[in-house]
């Protein structure tokens, strides 16, 4: 276990810091084909998006919290619509390395023929029992290149102060150097007090071997103090086993899953706080959702109410929102109670509308709060 690491109950105040949260992660456009399969598709929107960038745009946006993201972009017009698209959501991009086009021979330079990227994706939102799928070009991106040292974590944790550094299970495996810049932003996190978080969600895409996914995450778990994962994300990044059937119902799976965080608790007592959400998904545009926070300090679980049969427009970024909404209601100082409803909420509203995240504002939160609470319909506003 590593020592000194921060908790829940210790997140540092605003009044001294320049961002409440920075997220180091890889982001990438995404093309969204509407309602057409990728391979006959001839119109698509555009988004922004990443597993972990998507946690910082959440908080800027909705909550109106001030967040940055560490990442690499290529200075070419894909780096500066992602960029456009950052900053729309709030986000600082002063955390961006940026590698020019010049093939200067400098650390962070690439040349105009493409061998180095910005990640793209095609992601396909699926309809009823149409799955969605997404389609990843990232083998040669920026964010790949980046390595210990390529961020100054001394700079930005004490001299310019962070409340809460995230990462995740994607970007640990995404290259052969991602891990190690990931850990060492985690031990320079805890060093200076900043709370730190992760979601360790498993692809398959970014690692097949999940013995490696394993090793690498297991690297980062004893320096964090709030691990999301749903049961599968723990047994693939983590090997713990969640002895519960895939298609199980709710309060089965709850159950069983109480048992896997606690024995994780027990293993790591760095962590404060583990959570994740709960999707039953009856087809691509009809899920059921829940939300669960264990508090292992206190050795208790939260649980939000659990929504049943929501139709949805696009499953993409439920998980990243949910962690947004649990970290936006501790730096504003609310309880765990509130923090697992804030999450469940925003992780269910993020699903209503298109693209990686949210296009909601605490006021829809709060709102889908009550309704969930009272088990009430939705009514227009007029």
């Amino acid at each position: 276990m590593a020592q000194g690491v921060v908790r829940y109950t210790e997140i540092k105040a605003a009044d001294n810091c320049r961002f409440d949260a920075v997220a180091l992660g890889e982001v990438m456009l995404r093309f969204d084909p509407f309602d057409v399969p990728t391979a006959r598709a001839k119109i698509m929107r555009v988004f922004q998006g990443g597993g972990e960038t998507n946690v910082a745009c959440g908080l800027a946006y909705t909550f109106g919290l001030r967040t940055a993201v560490a990442t690499a972009l290529v200075d070419d017009d894909i780096g500066k619509n992602i960029r456009n698209q950052l900053r729309e959501a709030g986000v600082d991009l002063s955390q961006i390395v940026w590698f020019n086009t010049k093939n200067d021979g400098s650390r962070f330079s690439t040349d105009q023929k493409g061998s180095l990227m910005n990640g793209i994706n095609f992601t396909f939102i699926g309809k009823g029992v149409i799955p969605s799928d997404t389609l990843y070009y990232r083998a040669n991106t920026a964010v790949r290149e980046l390595c210990e040292g390529d961020i100054d974590w001394d700079a930005l944790f004490s001299k310019e102060g962070v409340r809460v550094f995230s990462t995740g299970g994607i970007y640990m495996l995404i290259s052969p150097t991602s891990a190690g810049l990931a850990i060492q932003g985690a031990r320079k996190a805890n060093e200076y007090g900043t709370f730190v978080a992760a979601d360790l969600n498993y692809r398959s895409k970014v690692e097949p071997n999940k013995a490696q996914a394993r090793e690498i995450n297991r690297q980062i778990t004893p320096y964090l103090g709030f691990l999301v994962g749903n049961d599968s994300d723990l047994s693939d990044a983590l090997g713990y086993e969640t002895p519960v059937a895939a298609d199980a119902p709710y309060n089965e799976w709850i159950a069983a899953y109480a048992g896997t965080v606690q024995r994780i608790a027990k293993d790591y007592p760095n962590l404060s706080l583990i959570g994740t959400q709960w999707r039953g998904a009856t087809n691509a545009d009809l899920v059921s959702w829940g939300a669960v926070l264990y508090d292992a300090i206190n050795d208790k679980m939260y649980q939000a109410p659990l929504r049943v049969h929501v139709p949805i427009a696009d499953r993409t970024g439920g998980g990243d929102s949910f962690a947004s909404g649990v970290l936006a209601a501790l730096l504003m100082s609310k309880d765990l109670e509130t923090a697992v409803q804030w999450g469940a909420a925003h992780g269910i509203l993020v699903q209503e509308t298109p693209g990686d995240i949210t296009m909601v504002d605490l006021k829809a939160v709060i709102a889908e709060v009550a309704r969930a609470s009272a088990s009430a319909g939705v009514r227009a506003t007029r």
